[in-house]
Formats: C-alpha cells, sequence, structure tokens
C-alpha cells in the first residue's frame, strides 16, 4: 500500500506467504534497532494498533487528510486520517500490532515491542527514538499536555509563521494531500502518556528502536490494546 509519498521501507502484505515475509520484516526489524534505516509502516489496506506509555515530541503538528491505497484484495481504497507529526519525538515502552487474516490458520498478530527497559530507568537511551515522524491517525486516546500551541489555524500556514515567512518549523509532509485550507493545529512541545492508537501508515526520517522485540501469535489477545 502507498500512503501519502514519504520514501522509506515499506512492510507489505505479510500474510501470503509467511516465511519469506517474516524474514523480510525481522530484517527491517535489525536495521532499526540499529538506526540504520528511515521507516514506513504501512500494511495494506489495513489499520495497526499502537500503544506508548509516553511520547514526548518537539514541533508538533497536526492536519487533516486522506490515506489511499489498495487493500489486501488490490482494491483502491481511501481514509480520512489527522496526521501528526513531530520533529523529534522520544517514546517509552512503544508496541505496534497488526492482524492479518492467514487461510487455514485465522488470524495472526504481528506484534513489536521496543524501548520497554525506559520504563524503568526513564533514560533517553532506553527510548525510542525518531526524527521527522509522521502518523496517519484515525483514532486516538491519551492524557496530552501541550506547550505553546496554536489551535484551528489553517493547514496550509503549519509551514510559516505568523508574517507568512517560512518557520523552519515541523510542518505539512511534503507530497502529503492535505486540504490547505483544512483543520491545523502546532505546538512547540507535547507530551502524550498511556497512549492507545489506531494508524494507517507511520513513517520516519530515522527510528531508533532499543531492546526491539517481533513476535507472531495466533489470535487477537496479543494485540497492544483491545477495542
Amino acid at each position: 500500500m502507498k500512503s501519502q509519498v514519504r520514501g522509506g521501507t515499506r512492510w507489505k502484505r505479510f500474510a501470503v506467504v509467511m516465511v519469506p515475509s517474516l524474514a523480510a520484516t525481522a530484517a527491517i526489524g535489525v536495521g532499526l534497532a540499529q538506526g540504520a534505516l528511515a521507516a514506513s509502516f504501512a500494511i495494506s489496506g489495513q489499520e495497526f494498533k499502537v500503544s506508548t506509555d509516553k511520547l514526548e515530541g518537539t514541533e508538533f503538528v497536526q492536519y487533516g487528510s486522506v490515506n489511499k491505497g489498495q487493500d489486501l484484495e488490490g482494491k483502491p481504497f481511501a481514509a480520512p486520517v489527522a496526521v501528526s507529526g513531530f520533529d523529534t519525538a522520544k517514546i517509552t515502552n512503544m508496541c505496534q500490532s497488526v492482524v492479518t487474516p492467514v487461510p487455514g490458520l485465522g488470524p495472526i498478530t504481528l506484534r513489536l515491542e521496543a524501548g520497554k527497559a525506559a520504563a524503568k530507568s526513564g533514560e533517553d537511551k532506553d527510548k525510542v527514538q525518531a526524527e521527522e515522524l509522521y502518523l496517519d491517525v484515525s483514532y486516538l486516546e491519551a492524557d496530552a499536555a501541550f506547550e505553546k500551541i496554536d489551535i484551528g489555524i489553517a493547514a496550509g500556514a503549519l509551514n510559516h509563521d505568523a508574517q507568512g515567512k517560512p518557520s523552519g518549523r515541523q510542518g505539512i509532509q511534503p507530497n502529503t494531500q492535505a486540504n490547505p485550507h483544512g483543520f491545523g493545529q502546532r505546538a512547540e512541545r507535547v507530551t502524550l502518556t498511556d497512549v492507545k492508537q489506531k494508524a494507517w501508515a507511520t513513517t520516519a526520517g530515522t527510528f531508533r528502536l532499543p531492546d526491539l522485540s517481533l513476535s507472531l501469535h495466533r489470535g487477537t489477545e496479543k494485540e497492544c490494546f483491545q477495542g
């Protein structure tokens, strides 16, 4: 699936041929854990779940967009999303999961975890760290605290300061299909705790995942959260 065109390594539909796809996913995971790759997570025509204990972000922006692509049967689809962007993000205890139906086996949950040690240590070296992070979100539940926030500005203004000049702040991602007159908001800093969200895609310029763990499970009990 292609979300907005944002470059990087994509996770293709993983359940058609189990072994080659799992090997490819594991290789991506190893590269990300070593900080070697830009990242783009997208599963054909499917939402995935993400949960974290805490996300600390800088230069936060959010605006409306439409996620377009193909589902598992190759049919085109479009889904409205709220794109959340961060210049930098530090994430404590991150979980990401996706459920895919596999003929003959039923639903299979792929679960990725990282940054768990940070829940005890609180140290940055144990946290998942990302730069130029964007998430195409359809559902979000969290406790949020913002610093220096602008709410209800036009999405087209996210790339500019109050005088209409380029701001140098995180803004609309290039090639994102955003309505320039649609809703937009931004803040210099944001802290989200007890995060539960559903997303169609996640992209980042860099993504570092300490203590990376990737596992497969039958059924849906090992999703990052239920509901």
